[in-house]
């Protein structure tokens, strides 16, 4: 889907914000003036402060409804949520936090049809949660990748910072160059931070490449983008992935701790980065945020969109709830779409499904957050292609990509092989 809140006059230059949208909606069907007590999903509830956020703004516009959280393991979400389901105890909002797996709540009978739910104009990630043409899911924020710089490392070096025009070319050049001059600076920093997912190679290519696709059993697009990155570690401009995985480095502590001067990542790490910066987690240092580098030069179309990928995530309604709190449920997730709730999740750095001007607005004046235009620009205007396409394939399929990407990483195959295996094993596998 394409999200273009922001019209640029040029890459680096912003205009106004354009789109609006608005939060209103018809009353979800069913009695749920209460009281009654429904319960969300969620994880890492200490960390992970957006569940709380929506249920207390939630209950403060609907007194009669309490909303309790349910929290779960990370690693093992959706084993353990599928499981309380299956024995009657699951929760009566079920957030999807990975969208390989909607087909299975869906296939198992698990999801609430929400097509009778009224959206607020401009929301995106809807398409993801469509099985047959119906909605299972209410997305309420979209992440997408961009590439975080650090602006303090690009002025030591004397590299020119992105101007939001780079092409994978340009990135690994400037990769390479910034650790040349760097160390010649007296820094031991990268010019680049990878992280050991498989999003940060295939993400991209499987959304840029003209070829590119999860589903499409043929993944020879990929090579040039293994062929880069292993360059880019041979080259020493950044950390091997074989040292990232042994030393269990994390994104947060390589670029918040200026090991590297960019790094690709989810627009999630906003938040993260400025409550760092603010706690000292982080060093303090000016940073910002770029368009991710495109395939070639036509890839952003004449329009100067770039495209890039994120997958959205969403509140689903336990079909098995009883009535009231089915009613209330699908209120919940409502309210979880709007206006007043993107605002609410904006205002401390996460990215809502829903972005207009006034919620771009009060992103952008959350304390800590970068002020330029560029920024603004990347945050706010992209085409955002799902990571996991909705297909009862798809986490099968990533599965096996996830081993080819390690493969070819960590050195044990070549890029060939490795892809021609992939390609077997999903023909064999899959079908």
């Amino acid at each position: 889907m394409k999200r273009k809140i922001v019209i640029a006059a040029s890459v680096a230059a912003v205009a106004a914000l354009s789109l609006t949208a608005c939060s209103g909606g018809s009353e979800p069907s069913g009695d749920a003036t209460g009281p009654v007590t429904i319960t969300v999903s969620g994880w890492s509830l200490d960390t992970t402060p957006e569940f709380q956020l929506l249920a207390d703004g939630f209950h403060e516009a609907n007194p009669n409804i309490t909303v309790k959280l349910k929290e779960y393991d990370p690693a093992n979400y959706n084993t353990l949520v599928t499981a309380d389901l299956a024995a009657g105890t699951g929760p009566d909002v079920i957030t999807q936090k990975e969208v390989k797996y909607v087909t299975t709540f869906q296939e198992g009978g698990q999801l609430l049809d929400l097509s009778d739910v009224t959206l607020p104009d401009g929301i995106s990630g809807t398409d993801s949660y469509k099985v047959d043409g119906k909605l299972y899911a209410v997305p309420y924020r979209q992440d997408a990748w961009v590439l975080f710089y650090n602006k303090d490392l690009f002025d030591k070096a004397g590299v020119d910072a992105p101007d939001g025009s780079w092409t994978w070319d340009d990135y690994a050049a400037a990769a390479k160059e910034l650790k040349t001059k760097l160390a010649a600076a007296g820094s031991k920093a990268y010019g680049a931070y990878q992280h050991t997912w498989q999003s940060t190679v295939q993400g991209f290519a499987n959304n840029q490449s003209p070829d590119g696709g999860v589903l499409s059993g043929k993944y020879d697009y990929m090579k040039p983008y293994y062929e880069r990155v292993l360059d880019l570690q041979s080259s020493g401009a950044q950390v091997t992935f074989n040292t990232a995985t042994a030393n269990q480095l994390t994104y947060q502590g390589e670029f918040g701790k200026q090991h590297a001067a960019m790094m690709l990542m989810g627009t999630w790490y906003v938040a993260t980065l400025i409550s760092q910066q603010a706690s000292g987690d982080a060093d303090q240092f000016t940073w910002g945020m770029a368009p991710a580098p495109q395939y070639d030069a036509s890839t952003a179309g004449t329009d100067k969109t770039p495209v890039t990928f994120g997958d959205p995530t969403a509140f689903g309604v336990n079909a098995n709830s009883d009535g009231a709190k089915q009613a209330a449920a699908k209120k919940f997730v409502q309210y979880a779409a709007s206006e007043d709730a993107a605002k609410a999740l904006a205002g401390i750095g996460i990215t809502p499904a829903l972005l207009n001007d006034s919620v771009v607005q009060t992103y952008f004046s959350t304390k800590g957050a970068p002020q330029d235009d560029l920024s603004k620009f990347a945050f706010s205007t992209h085409t955002v292609k799902p990571e996991n396409p909705t297909s009862a394939k798809t986490a099968a399929i990533q599965n096996i990509l996830n081993d080819m990407h390690s493969a070819i990483l960590s050195g044990s195959k070549g890029i060939d092989k490795a892809i021609s295996e992939a390609q077997d094993r999903v023909k064999n596998e899959v079908g």
